[in-house]
């Protein structure tokens, strides 16, 4: 059984963001990079899976698509554990560009459980996942907060309104992973580090594909009014501003 995570490269949620050329394009110069959190929340659980697995996984991939300049955060995802990267050398406008490259790099490769974070940190669009799967002609389950092998069956928790569900999957098939896929990711060890320098970073040529949208220009949110300390006794004025100024009475 391979298990193929797909992984975005975003800015650390830390980063001041800006916005140069009019504000059409998002300025680059001083970000911090990071994997995608709920993807590295995906690939902790795939490693877990595979250790506990006695063989049965024999391989966990990464793939992302970008320029050179991300292959620092494959880096990170093979120090982590990873066993190897896929990059598909590629600038991209949207998710469905992204979705679409991802499925003609591997869909000759036959990975058996294919999973992606529920949305990125950066434009938070909830839609490579199950655009991957449709690409692929496979079925694909969403909100999946837990991922079980047993007896050689997927077994899966998904979060649905008022409550949870249990279903089983046949492989090959794409799970969305989000809140309690693991409980924290794994933080890569130094021996980690060195051995990911080793292990193979495959880069692939993308395939012909276009995006479906364009952005115009960005704008930031407006600046959140000063903070107003109102003395614990003073609950008249608190009532006044409350009615006045916050208008939520």
């Amino acid at each position: 059984m391979k298990i193929l995570i797909c992984i975005s490269n975003v800015p650390d949620t830390t980063t001041k963001i800006r916005f140069v050329d009019d504000n059409t394009k998002f300025d680059v110069n001083g970000v911090q990079w990071i994997i995608n959190p709920w993807d590295e929340l995906a690939l902790t659980r795939a490693l877990e899976l595979k250790e506990a697995s006695g063989g049965a996984i024999e391989k966990v991939t990464v793939i992302t698509v970008g320029p050179k300049s991300v292959e620092p955060t494959i880096r990170k995802a093979l120090a982590i554990g990873a066993d190897d990267a896929i990059r598909v050398d590629a600038e991209t406008e949207d998710a469905y560009e992204v979705a679409n490259l991802i499925a003609e790099a591997v869909k000759d490769m036959g990975y058996d459980i294919i999973i992606s974070g529920i949305e990125s940190s950066d434009y938070n669009g909830s839609a490579v996942g199950g655009m991957v799967a449709e690409f692929l002609e496979l079925p694909s389950v969403s909100a999946v907060s837990s991922l079980n092998i047993e007896d050689g069956n997927v077994v899966i928790k998904r979060e649905i309104d008022g409550g949870s569900e249990i279903v089983t999957t046949p492989v090959p098939f794409v799970a969305i992973v989000q809140k309690g896929i693991a409980i924290e990711p794994r933080i890569p060890s130094m021996r980690g580090i060195m051995m990911a320098r080793k292990k193979p970073l495959n880069v692939v040529e993308p395939a012909a594909a276009s995006p479906m949208t364009e952005y115009v220009n960005y704008e930031l949110p407006p600046a959140k009014a000063a903070c107003k300390i109102i003395d614990a006794e003073n609950v008249k004025e608190l009532v006044t501003l409350l009615h006045t100024e916050a208008k939520v009475i």
